[in-house]
């Protein structure tokens, strides 16, 4: 390969980006990394990064709506996609927001664009993926199975677990159909387990050793228990005294990357950007998403600042940066460089066309825009795979009022701790995944925020019946403090209709593609949504639940199955697109997540994920970036 200035150029500076950053200028590599937002959001300590905290905080505290997004700027020249902008689909057009939704149904999850990317809004769950999400297709002849095994990924899980710092207790982790060999023996995580929440402790309580019918018919009895798992997050708690390690680093001999082990009890929670000493602790928000107030949750910005530090030589950092197309070698196939057009200020349209080359390309953004960019340049899709197989978590909702024996409230004090600290996990996986999708329930810690709009709409309606002052105040009192939501994220099958396409119709600001979406739901997926509002029905019944759950035919994601009608929600997983596998007729990137097509280009993020399982993907993604990182090593170096 040529000499250039940097071994390696990253597009995107989210966690894979970020991990990838680190890993190799730790090893002593010269990483450029191209951002697409705000220089001023790239603060990495002291005052000005105190100051962008204080800016978003703002921003959200002042925001009608609270969305994921709603703290963040959505530039014209880096646009981000919204859930709120989720519209109806229009059959030749759509005007709302970044993407053009062709349907049949809306695809309704979003991601941030800018400095850490969507991290700074996740929600912080790290659930590892089962052993036979690898294998659906051995196990119950559905979907795909991947070129490795969960066996392949466990230690890169736990370099993933150390970077962005897990909270958990492995003993909690009950999951099905897991042998003892699903943690390393002895392994704890880094920190100790955040206490689960007032309402998650009451609803252990009512539901121990409780069966449910999954067959989704009165007549017919499939019983299924229901077991709770406490879930391991991203966020700062107590620092469990018998972990061992205290980094990952590269073995420049053996060629592979390891888990530096020292003396137990010495793991340091990464606190603020601005403060070490803020962020030590989780505080209890109930705003994690969209926005730890101190930072104690993980955010990408945390591993760049790491790596900065560490090799400021080594790593060079381009903000108000748009990639928009990957040079490829006629005759080679080797990308030569990556053209971006870096603009001045975000309300004009004025910017300058530039070229960065080096050894090895990394794109690291969202699965939406690196197949976005690859559809652009005509680059790694000999496969027809690019962009196929888009996926997310479809969500049902359900909620109600909890009541006691007597049916008189009885309050579980929401909001009190982040947005879930508990999730039913005995759904996960099981021999029903032949006949439907499987899914995982956390606890939701926000009333009914996310379906009903609380507490806004609660206001709105008491005062609309003529409630005010003091019974005004009552009345929200019992009506808020006993609200109960579940919500049942199923994992969605790859489908090659799915997918994101582009079109010259449909450009942004900058004269850029925009995604255009068709998406739709199998019937695999919503057979899965019939059996979870039956399963949902019967916890309500028997925990005395007053349901309030509605599904209205006017919301953009509403869709019919076997006469019943729902609302699917996106959960911000968006997974596909550029999926990994052992045949470059039917993937784009090989296990090391190096593209069939080009040697030196790799794709990062959870657009390599086959499949989805029902773990929030951030931890997966984390863990396939960490292997893609060793893989770049071992090309630079041989």
């Amino acid at each position: 390969m040529e000499n250039t200035e940097f071994d390696v150029v990253i597009v995107g500076s989210g966690i894979a980006g970020a991990v990838v950053a680190k890993t190799l200028t730790d090893a002593g590599k010269r990483v450029l990394m191209l951002d697409a937002g705000l220089e001023s959001g790239m603060a990495l300590d002291g005052e000005r990064a105190y100051q962008v905290q204080r800016k978003y905080l703002d921003t959200f505290y002042r925001a009608t709506a609270k969305t994921p997004n709603s703290p963040y700027p959505n530039l014209k020249n880096a646009p981000s996609s919204d859930v709120i902008e989720t519209a109806p689909v229009e059959k030749m057009d759509a005007r709302r927001g970044y993407y053009v939704q062709k349907g049949p149904l809306a695809f309704g999850s979003d991601n941030w664009i800018g400095p850490g990317g969507t991290t700074q809004h996740w929600l912080g769950t790290t659930l590892r993926m089962l052993p036979n999400d690898f294998r659906l297709k051995t196990m119950y002849g559905r979907a795909v199975d991947w070129p490795i095994t969960y066996e392949h990924l466990r230690p890169y899980y736990e370099m993933a677990e150390y970077e962005i710092g897990v909270s958990g207790e492995v003993s909690d982790q009950k999951l099905p159909n897991i042998g003892p060999d699903y943690f390393s023996p002895g392994y704890v995580f880094p920190m100790k387990k955040i206490p689960q929440s007032y309402l998650d402790t009451l609803i252990l309580e009512k539901n121990k050793r409780r069966k449910v019918n999954i067959s989704g018919d009165k007549e017919k009895e499939i019983l299924h228990p229901i077991r709770f798992c406490s879930t391991p997050q991203g966020r700062n708690s107590i620092p469990n005294n018998d972990y061992r390690f205290s980094g990952v680093a590269w073995d420049a001999k053996e060629k592979k990357l390891y888990m530096v082990e020292t003396t137990p009890g010495r793991y340091e929670p990464v606190g603020a950007l601005w403060d070490p000493y803020t962020g030590q602790r989780c505080e209890g928000n109930a705003a994690c998403v969209p926005i730890c107030p101190v930072q104690a949750k993980y955010n990408a910005l945390k591993t760049i600042k790491k790596a900065h530090r560490r090799s400021p030589h080594l790593l060079v950092i381009k903000s108000q940066c748009v990639a928009y197309e990957l040079v490829v070698d006629p005759d080679t196939k080797l990308i030569r460089g990556v053209k971006y057009k870096r603009y001045d200020s975000d309300d004009s349209r004025n910017c300058t066309t530039e070229f960065a080359t080096a050894r090895i390309y990394v794109l690291a953004a969202s699965a939406i825009e690196n197949a976005k960019l690859l559809l652009s340049s005509n680059a790694a899709n000999s496969s027809d795979q690019v962009g196929r197989n888009l996926m997310d978590h479809m969500c049902l909702l359900t909620w109600g009022l909890l009541r006691d024996r007597n049916s008189k409230p009885l309050k579980v004090f929401p909001f009190r701790g982040p947005g879930s600290t508990t999730n039913i996990s005995s759904f996960r996986d099981g021999d029903f995944r032949k006949r439907h999708a499987a899914w995982i329930v956390p606890l939701d810690n926000w009333g009914w925020g996310w379906p009903a709009f609380s507490p806004g709409t609660d206001v709105s309606i008491a005062v609309g019946e003529g409630r005010f002052g003091e019974e005004l105040r009552q009345h929200l009192n019992t009506e808020l403090t006993c609200q109960v939501l579940l919500h049942f994220e199923c994992e969605q099958d790859p489908q090659p209709e799915n997918r994101v396409t582009i079109d010259e119709r449909y450009k942004d600001h900058l004269g850029n593609y925009r995604p255009v979406i068709h998406y739709n739901a199998s019937d695999y997926v919503k057979e899965a949504f019939r059996i979870a509002k039956f399963v949902s029905d019967q916890i309500f019944k028997k925990n005395n639940v007053d349901d309030r759950t509605d599904y209205s035919s006017d919301e953009a994601d509403y869709w019919q199955y076997k006469g019943e009608g729902y609302t699917s929600r996106g959960a911000g997983h968006i997974v596909g697109t550029h999926r990994m596998g052992s045949d470059p007729k039917d993937s784009v990137v090989d296990p090391d997540m190096r593209t069939w097509d080009h040697e030196n280009l790799f794709l990062t993020g959870c657009g390599n994920m086959p499949t989805l399982g029902t773990s929030n993907p951030t931890l997966t993604m984390t863990a396939l970036t960490f292997k893609a990182a060793e893989a770049i090593l071992k090309q630079l170096e041989s």
